[in-house]
């Protein structure tokens, strides 16, 4: 089947026969998301270029946004991919450090000055804190959140040594913008969105920092920090329709509508499996021989491309603790939705 690349605003569906979906195996998630999955608000899959599959819930319709947590890592990843190419930045393994001359650190911190744009993206660079024990909180608090960040950046640990940190991800949306001379927003609306249909996201400035401001329903837009810098690690609010389409472009190697928006090799050096199971800000399995690669935020919210079987899912949820597993939901009644043809 010929693709449709979507260069409106427009998505366009068709049936699922055509789509070599199963009805019966679709019309499954509803009374289990419902059931189940109750805190996703909209879920779209899209199959062969086309939407398979829509859903809303909770109120919400396919133009509300919704907070998509750390799903903002990977727009940061397609964006240093795209700076990259258009020779803002001079490669992945620039380091750090060369975009804040002005930031000095201590003689012996010799770790902190090898520290490289790669090392961000793959989330190998040292920081002070336990696995998994981001203060962010402290971070937000910050007059300065890069310097902050400068500051803990290799600080106990090794390099090459997987930690994930969101303040990692803060510092190479600082580097867009200092290379590019525009915000990650701005960046973004320009070289990404724009050019795949979607609508231009606003600004959203923080003035409190409850648990609403920083994970739910408050943040509006894009959040920047106190410098004018787009959160890098969290803060961008999408509809699931545009996720789908963040996920396709992907899933095109990123190509649109004939036109390329993101290198081919960027996107194959994002998505190469290894032995973290996570690339450039995207997370990656392989599970019973299908391959799969991910945004994932906290709460459930999730953009997920499986090559082999043509497939995006887009899943926007509200924030709760210890949401169900998604990943079952794919494989035990989506995957099994398609209809394998010979």
């Amino acid at each position: 089947m010929k693709r449709n690349y979507w260069p409106t605003a427009e998505w366009q569906t068709a049936d699922l026969a055509t789509l070599s979906m199963d009805t019966e195996k679709l019309s499954q998630l509803e009374p289990i998301i419902k059931s189940e999955y109750n805190n996703i608000n909209g879920i779209v899959v899209v199959r062969n270029g086309y939407i398979a599959y829509e859903r809303y819930y909770n109120g919400y319709g396919p133009d509300d946004t919704h907070h998509v947590a750390s799903v903002t890592k990977s727009i940061i990843s397609a964006l240093i991919g795209i700076a990259i190419d258009a020779r803002y930045i001079k490669n992945v393994d620039q380091q750090v450090l060369d975009f804040f001359p002005e930031y000095v650190p201590d003689a012996a911190d010799k770790q902190k000055r090898e520290i490289t744009i790669r090392h961000l993206l793959t989330m190998t660079a040292p920081y002070p804190f336990e696995d998994w024990h981001e203060p962010l909180d402290q971070m937000c608090m910050q007059p300065d959140w890069i310097k902050y960040i400068l500051d803990t950046l290799g600080q106990k640990g090794d390099i090459g040594t997987f930690k994930y940190s969101t303040a990692g991800v803060h510092l190479l949306s600082s580097i867009i913008t200092r290379s590019t001379g525009k915000s990650a927003r701005e960046f973004a609306n320009e070289h990404l969105f724009k050019p795949i249909g979607m609508k231009e996201i606003p600004d959203y400035e923080m003035t409190s920092f409850g648990f609403e401001d920083l994970f739910g329903k408050n943040i509006k837009g894009w959040v920047n920090d106190p410098s004018s810098n787009s959160t890098g690690g969290w803060g961008l609010t999408l509809t699931p329709r545009d996720m789908a389409r963040f996920g396709f472009l992907y899933l095109n190697r990123g190509i649109w509508d004939k036109n390329r928006i993101i290198p081919k090799t960027w996107v194959d050096e994002s998505t190469a499996m290894n032995p973290y199971n996570y690339g450039y800000l995207w997370w990656l399995r392989k599970e019973d021989g299908v391959f799969a690669y991910a945004a994932q935020g906290d709460g459930g919210n999730l953009i997920c491309c499986i090559p082999e079987k043509d497939l995006v899912l887009a899943i926007a949820s509200g924030f709760i603790m210890n949401p169900r597993d998604q990943w079952t939901l794919i494989k035990e009644y989506i995957i099994p939705a398609v209809i394998e043809v010979l």
